[in-house]
């Protein structure tokens, strides 16, 4: 883990692609966004963001800590929509990887797993509480289960949701080609927001959803266009990785949760993970693909609570 940890309190890419509306839900039905304070804490030089959604009346509280870690190209706003309910119960936080949303890139492009599972330790030792349930998706999974297989000592729970866990060569080689290439640039950020779209094809995220998601992913760059705030050298540094090795030190209660419509965990890779890790459950979370906190954040949330509280 880092030594030095400061802290101030205060496209084209596999997350953008075709959007579906089929199966969104009503705009009554929809949660909103949680508003959100940022922190920030220095590691390896890289400078983290992450978000607290705890609000005043819960201030001081001992509740619960849930830390949440999105996916490639991603950012801790991707949580937005199922914190909102979830902070009435517990202390939710979400990270923003280096080289992704309002952290800091990595002068030497050190994207590797084992850099943002030492990042995600010493983020975790900055937060300082025992027993934390720490919260990964997609990619943000696997950095999280590398590092409660590497410095499991403050967690106490885990939540992987919907990631893979064997990346297969063609995949990396394909996220390689993706960094290599200059992403889509904008004259304004409305431009950016109106032409955004999410990957993979299959998506059911409501309008507003993907619209916030625009807003807060991009920002202006010094040649005056709006782009992705993430780091493209994230996908042209990728390094394939296996998850399951990982599984045989996990000893901590662990859920996996899978999008009801997402073909990325089945039974024998279930099969696979259960012969490694005795404390592993499962669950499946209807009327959702891989973006399963934004394709319904309700069920997300219920199966969440339920693993969490038991």
């Amino acid at each position: 883990m880092p030594s030095s940890v400061r802290t101030d309190p205060s496209i084209d890419d596999s997350s953008t692609g075709a959007v579906s509306n089929q199966g969104a839900q009503s705009p009554l039905d929809i949660p909103q966004p949680a508003p959100a304070r940022s922190c920030f804490v220095d590691v390896d030089a890289v400078r983290l963001h992450y978000l607290d959604y705890g609000d005043e009346q819960h201030r001081g509280q001992v509740r619960p800590t849930l830390l949440c870690v999105h996916g490639s190209a991603a950012n801790a706003h991707w949580f937005d929509y199922v914190a909102d309910e979830l902070r009435a119960e517990y202390r939710v936080l979400s990270l923003d990887q280096r080289g992704h949303g309002d952290s800091t890139w990595a002068a030497d492009a050190n994207y590797t797993y084992a850099r943002y599972a030492l990042d995600l330790a010493a983020v975790i030792e900055h937060i300082g509480v025992d027993d934390l349930v720490l919260v990964g998706h997609s990619m943000g999974g696997m950095v999280s289960l590398a590092c409660t297989a590497t410095t499991p000592q403050r967690i106490g729970k885990l939540v992987i949701v919907d990631s893979t866990m064997i990346l297969s060569a063609e995949r990396v080689s394909a996220m390689r080609g993706i960094g290599d290439r200059p992403g889509r640039s904008y004259d304004s950020q409305q431009a950016y927001v109106d032409n955004y779209r999410l990957r993979p094809a299959g998506a059911r995220e409501a309008p507003n959803i993907v619209r916030h998601l625009a807003a807060t992913g991009c920002r202006e760059f010094d040649d005056g266009q709006w782009r992705n705030k993430f780091d493209r050298k994230v996908y042209a540094s990728r390094v394939r990785i296996e998850g399951m090795p990982f599984w045989d030190k996990i000893k901590i209660p662990s859920l996996y949760i899978k999008g009801g419509l997402s073909d990325r965990m089945n039974d024998e890779i279930a099969a696979q993970i259960r012969a490694r890790c005795a404390a592993i459950e499962f669950a499946e979370v209807p009327a959702a693909n891989h973006h399963v906190t934004l394709d319904n954040p309700v069920g997300f949330n219920a199966a969440l609570r339920q693993f969490v509280n038991d």
